[in-house]
């Protein structure tokens, strides 16, 4: 009898944690911007597939944007907004030259009692000035990221995403990352199990997902850190960084105002 209570335990655990992966979401208005202009950004740190609950995100520690060797700190542009009552943030940029504009934020760690750990969830995405097709393989620097081998902008539904998951600049073997959906509500999971894809890198850190729809989608490599937190109780903690990108994926015959 015991035995059977600590088994549908374990059991609710795992289907919990599938449901509820956490995702720091930083979407621009587009992915490329064909004539240049100024893009819009949405960080939201939430369940993209579950389409929430929305969790209240602290004014991040960093924000800004990598184009070619300047990294540019945004912090300043950042303007608190309000989704299903908890705090998220936007900001504005204008791109008036060619190139990749890689925005980056670190947010402030996220207390989570259920699983008793911080959150320090590295998100980055490239917006593309112009359709220049260049600078989007650098790297920000983070120290969890993943590099991709694919070019993330201008990806047409079904392509296949690669890319290489750092920790300090080096590869991490088998590294685990979880893949969403950023659900518009037309697409209705099966069961749990649908909600959270995960994938696991080679021992060269390399992972590959092919995305079935079109639309935005998160990989979030999840890296246990080095040195514990204190809980808002004490207790030593331990913390889950994620190195995560984003990636729009376009279905053929879609124009670009779609």
């Amino acid at each position: 009898m015991h035995w059977l209570a600590a088994f549908g335990f374990a059991a609710a655990l795992l289907a919990g944690g599938t449901a509820s992966a956490h995702f720091q979401e930083l979407l621009p208005s587009d992915d490329v911007l064909p004539e240049g202009g100024t893009v819009s950004l949405d960080l939201v740190f939430t369940h993209p597939m579950d389409r929430g609950p929305t969790m209240d995100m602290v004014k991040p520690v960093r924000f800004g944007v990598k184009q070619g060797d300047s990294t540019i700190d945004l912090l300043g542009s950042l303007e608190e907004e309000k989704i299903d009552g908890k705090t998220a943030w936007r900001a504005r940029y204008a791109l008036p030259e060619p190139g990749a504009a890689i925005f980056f934020v670190e947010p402030t760690p996220y207390w989570e009692p259920a699983e008793g750990k911080y959150i320090v969830h590295y998100a980055k995405v490239t917006v593309d000035s112009y359709a220049s097709g260049e600078g989007w393989d650098n790297l920000v620097g983070l120290p969890v990221e993943i590099q991709p081998l694919v070019r993330p902008t201008g990806v047409w539904t079904g392509n296949l995403f690669r890319g290489i998951v750092l920790k300090d600049g080096k590869p991490v073997p088998f590294a685990e990352i979880e893949v969403e959906y950023v659900n518009d509500g037309s697409v209705a999971a099966p069961n749990d199990a649908f909600v959270t894809q995960v994938i696991k890198a080679d021992g060269d850190g390399v992972f590959d997902y092919a995305m079935p729809r079109a639309g935005w989608w998160g990989f979030a490599a999840l890296i246990e850190g080095d040195e514990p937190m204190q809980s808002p109780e004490g207790k030593s903690v331990p913390v889950e960084l994620g190195a995560l990108i984003w990636i729009k994926t376009v279905d053929m015959g879609q124009t670009a105002a779609q």
